[in-house]
């Protein structure tokens, strides 16, 4: 008999339930749980390999999140009509869940485990990723796999000056603040978002407030871990271990470490330094030491670099390059280095440098973000490319990593706040981050210069966004340091890993990585403090650099018109099949995008061409302008007949030019006065009541001879 489902629930707002159920579905698994809100169901399943594979010494976790598009009663838009690799927007999500759940396992486990989440049903008015950490966590509480802690994770923002928790698409679109924010019980674990230059101390606010909603849902964790009767843990093989061999290392090294971590070296020579006291250490133990004993030696030895390091950073308040602990590294930069993209910086900070391009496209060039609920066009995206060579390294190009996409989202998600909005600037921005080196947080590199190649592209955004990769070292004994501007070698050391990007005014985006248990909201306050000082110092550079936007596009990039038209005039511009708007640009070389906007229309054209730019414009005008009795124009024959030629005035326009109003001179015949395709001037003198025909006119624009009579003058005195 199968034994029935158990669940438990509850509220994440007023009136907003949350169930988590296990025993249905997905049982095979280790640990497999939906969670629902409204319509929305997440399925999320754990399963873990019972033994590590032989020599392994990393723990391999993998996460992934995918949206069935079933779910929301459509058909993939492939090719192949199916769920292909995840996309961004999935990837990104994979990862926040990744970075929450890494720090649950002991450090000795390193069995395959592998967790993931599908949403299988869809409501329009819930975001499903912000309960995914949620799903994720909940499989692993209810199975058997060795974790330290219980988590979740909740989406907040701020509308109308007041936060909410998991808010709707809808609410979030209005919202002026937006984080992801993972917790234990007692500690913080990730965040990650955005905000419209909210301040250090509004964005602790968020933390406190997340952190209590979050607490609710573990909650509900543990009763359904309890109700499903989960009380022990499986247990697994632990690496091997040889205290003797970790003595020997660390009173071999320990003073050799600390001498070359007390350097100040650059990057690559000290890497060779540890280089080579690995192998002096090898040596050292003498040729009868097995192969896993030297495996081990190496463990140790990466072991005590850590805590020598960590140790030399809080006691002596030095770094491995010599700098102060609240110092940024030396900064040059340089805006338009490159002569034919439309906007180009490098930057450089240390070891780390971006060459960054801004691309100013047309509304045919803007990015279709794909969700299962939602098809979703934007025009401004940003691409992060990191090659072997920017770290000194040969490896195979695969194409876009994981790293590669969340880098690039949280500086896209930084510059985005700056941006004009596209009534103003209606162009699609590209913004390409090539690494060309790197020794710490080139993702910040990338805010930097991407700010500066907008500025340079002659993007009117208002002020400078910069970023600053900080650290955090804590000892249990109380003492810590915080860390400006961490290199390569201190990112894995420190217990809080956290980028902040910002004008001077405010915070624009965050990504932190908690590992400490009772970090304090005063030292995160410090820390943020800190972070806020390095921000502001290379904000300085950067106007010294680039002090605003350039007035104006460059002279090779395309140049944009947009106009308002009524909206009876849309299917003028476009013509029967489209033929009108195809000639416009196949004439004019321009390129024509309109669209329907409310009650008008919006045209936007774009050439590189000024002559084309002007001729498209006025095109448009000519077919969208009314004519006035009274006006002037500059026609185009267009047929001749006996009676007169038939002319066009205005594009789509054309009125009667009669034989009689071609001259003052009587005409007997249209032999030889007009061809077709002559360009003649005319006025337009009336409107045929009963046609509705334009009445055009020639000899209205000619000097009226003495001799004719006056037309406009009525019968004299005594004249019948």
């Amino acid at each position: 008999m199968l034994s029935q489902p158990k669940s438990v629930k509850f509220e994440i707002n007023p009136g907003q339930e949350v169930f988590i159920e296990t025993g249905k579905l997905a049982r095979q698994a280790d640990g497999a749980v939906t969670v629902r809100q409204g319509n929305c169901i997440l399925l999320a399943t754990v399963v873990a390999n019972k033994d590590p594979k032989e020599g392994q010494d990393f723990f391999p976790l993998s996460v992934d999140y995918q949206e069935k598009f079933a779910s929301a009663g459509r058909i993939p838009g492939s090719f192949f009509k199916r769920e292909a690799r995840l996309n961004d927007y999935e990837i990104l999500t994979s990862r926040l869940i990744d970075r929450a759940l890494r720090p649950l396992f002991p450090e000795d486990y390193l069995c395959d485990v592998q967790v993931l989440i599908s949403l299988i049903s869809s409501d329009v008015n819930v975001m499903p990723d912000s309960l995914a950490c949620l799903a994720a966590s909940a499989a692993l509480a209810v199975s058997n796999i060795p974790i330290k802690e219980i988590i979740s994770e909740v989406r907040i923002s701020r509308m109308d000056g007041q936060f909410i928790i998991n808010p709707s698409k809808e609410q979030l679109a209005k919202s002026n603040l937006e984080f992801l924010i993972a917790a234990t019980d007692k500690n913080l674990m990730m965040v990650e978002g955005e905000a419209k230059e909210c301040s250090e101390e509004e964005l602790v606010q968020c933390l406190e407030i997340a952190h209590e909603a979050i607490r609710k849902q573990i909650k509900a964790q543990v009763e359904l871990r309890k109700v499903v009767g989960i009380t022990e843990v499986r247990d697994y093989k632990k690496p091997e271990q040889d205290e003797a061999i970790k003595e020997k290392v660390y009173a071999f090294a320990k003073a050799k470490v600390n001498a070359i971590a007390e350097l100040g070296s650059a990057k690559h020579e000290r890497s060779d330094a540890f280089s080579a006291l690995k192998k002096e250490i090898i040596e050292h133990l003498g040729t009868e030491i097995t192969d896993l004993q030297k495996k081990l030696a190496g463990k140790y030895y990466e072991d005590l670099k850590w805590e020598v390091v960590r140790d030399m950073m809080v006691d002596k308040r030095i770094r491995l390059d010599g700098r102060q602990l609240d110092q940024v590294r030396p900064l040059a930069m340089e805006v338009d280095p490159l002569p034919t993209p439309h906007g180009s910086s490098l930057f450089t900070r240390g070891e780390t440098q971006s060459l960054t391009t801004v691309t100013l496209g047309t509304k045919l060039d803007e990015l279709m973000q794909e969700t299962a609920a939602s098809a979703e066009y934007t025009k401004f995206f940003l691409h992060y490319n990191f090659p072997p060579f920017s770290t000194g390294e040969v490896k195979m190009m695969r194409g876009v990593g994981r790293r590669e996409v969340g880098h690039g989202n949280l500086a896209m998600r930084s510059l985005k706040q700056m941006l004009p909005d596209t009534t103003v600037f209606p162009y699609t921005l590209r913004v390409v981050s090539d690494v060309l080196e790197s020794n710490g947080s080139s993702s910040m590199a990338t805010v930097c210069a991407g700010s500066l190649a907008l500025m340079d592209a002659g993007v009117p955004v208002p002020k400078h966004v910069s970023g600053v990769a900080m650290g955090l070292i804590s000892r249990e004994d109380g003492k810590y340091a915080i860390l400006t501007d961490i290199l390569g070698d201190e990112d894995h050391l420190g217990d809080m890993d956290f980028k902040v990007t910002g004008t001077r005014d405010g915070i624009c985006g965050v990504q932190m990585d908690i590992k400490v248990d009772g970090l304090s909201m005063d030292i995160m306050r410090e820390a943020l403090s800190q972070a806020k000082k390095g921000r502001l110092h290379i904000l300085d550079a950067m106007y010294a650099c680039m002090p605003a936007a350039r007035a104006d596009v460059k002279p090779h990039a395309p140049r944009m018109v947009k106009l308002i038209i009524d909206k009876e005039y849309i299917g003028a511009v476009i013509g029967p099949g489209g033929k009108i708007i195809q000639e416009m640009q196949r004439t004019t070389g321009a390129t024509i995008n309109i669209e329907e906007v409310g009650n008008h229309g919006e045209v936007s054209i774009f050439s590189a061409n000024k002559d084309s730019l002007d001729a498209a414009v006025k095109w448009i005008n000519g077919i969208v302008a009314v004519p006035e009795i009274g006006d002037e124009y500059e026609g185009v024959v267009k047929g001749v007949k006996e009676f007169g030629a038939f002319v066009e005035f205005m594009p789509g326009k054309q009125g009667l030019l009669h034989i009689s109003e071609i001259s003052w001179k009587r005409l007997e015949t249209m032999d030889g006065i007009y061809n077709e395709g002559d360009v003649v001037k005319v006025k337009l003198v009336g409107l045929d009541p009963k046609t509705g025909k334009f009445k055009l006119s020639h000899k209205a624009l000619l000097p009226r001879p003495e001799q004719a009579p006056r037309e406009d003058r009525g019968p004299r005195e005594g004249q019948a």
